[in-house]
């Protein structure tokens, strides 16, 4: 046999192994890859999004158990500012946590900031209320709660009552004080103020003949805040009737007997109303 001949194998071995390695990115067997960014270098508003809000918000912003972020309505209402300050803060009662390293969360002011600003771009529409006066995302008056109940008897109790008159968006009742110990003033405020739309209930402009006024939403939120047994912060982080009412349920399983079942104030069609 030739030398040629028999050094042959070896060059073709020697190529396979160039190509193998070209393949693999050129990277010797055992060499670490491209090192992942850590936690804090991540400013991708999909990726943020998926790790720190899909879980209770759902994962097109809708759907979830808190707030529909993707609600043009609310956007446009909140805007900007409150989105990133409830995202970095969160709020007393802890049902939304604070996310900014500031107030112990784990996301940098940057980081906040993609989320808050991602949210307006991919889901807001910043014409959508122009000219429309809507109320205010916060409430700037004080409550007449006397006045709120007859609005809410008016306008609320065909959809929210034990045995509600407008049968297709039955959402259950929630002027109940356990239900609403565990709900904010701001989170009925935002309710009412942005609606659900994937849930069918409207905003603040279809509730009644005329939409609300700023006077009306701030006197129904007043109303039902006089029926809670605790009082619940008005910075309060965000519930829903859906989370609430989840929680509620929980709270009443653990309290009742093995042989009877668990009871909960809001009917088991509450739909989420933010």
């Amino acid at each position: 046999m030739s030398r040629t001949t028999a050094t042959t194998p070896r060059i073709a071995l020697v190529l396979a192994g160039c190509i193998m390695l070209v393949l693999a990115g050129c990277r010797a067997p055992g060499k670490p890859g491209p090192a992942e960014p850590r936690p804090d270098q991540v400013m991708e508003f999909a990726k943020l999004y998926k790790q720190n809000c899909a879980a209770c918000h759902g994962e097109e912003g809708k759907r979830g158990l808190a707030v529909s972020l993707s609600n043009p309505v609310y956007i446009a209402i909140a805007g900007k500012e409150a989105i990133l300050n409830a995202t970095a803060k969160g709020g007393p009662g802890k049902l939304m946590p604070a996310f900014a390293k500031s107030y112990g969360g784990t996301l940098t002011d940057a980081q906040i900031e993609v989320l808050a600003e991602g949210i307006v771009r991919h889901w807001g529409q910043p014409q959508l209320l122009a000219g429309k006066n809507p109320p205010s995302y916060a409430a700037m008056l004080a409550g007449d709660a006397s006045a709120g109940k007859a609005a809410y008897t008016a306008y609320c109790t065909r959809c929210h009552a034990a045995e509600a008159i407008d049968k297709t968006h039955i959402a259950g009742p929630i002027a109940d004080a356990n239900y609403l110990a565990l709900i904010s003033d701001q989170g009925l405020r935002t309710a009412i103020l942005s609606g659900s739309p994937e849930e069918g209930m409207p905003d603040w402009r279809g509730i009644a003949p005329k939409p609300l006024t700023d006077r009306q939403v701030t006197d129904i939120v007043a109303w039902l805040a006089s029926l809670r047994k605790t009082p619940a912060s008005p910075n309060t982080a965000i519930a829903t009737p859906r989370s609430a009412t989840m929680q509620q349920t929980s709270t009443s399983s653990a309290a009742s007997p093995a042989t009877g079942p668990a009871s909960s104030p809001a009917s088991s069609k509450e739909k989420s109303h933010e």
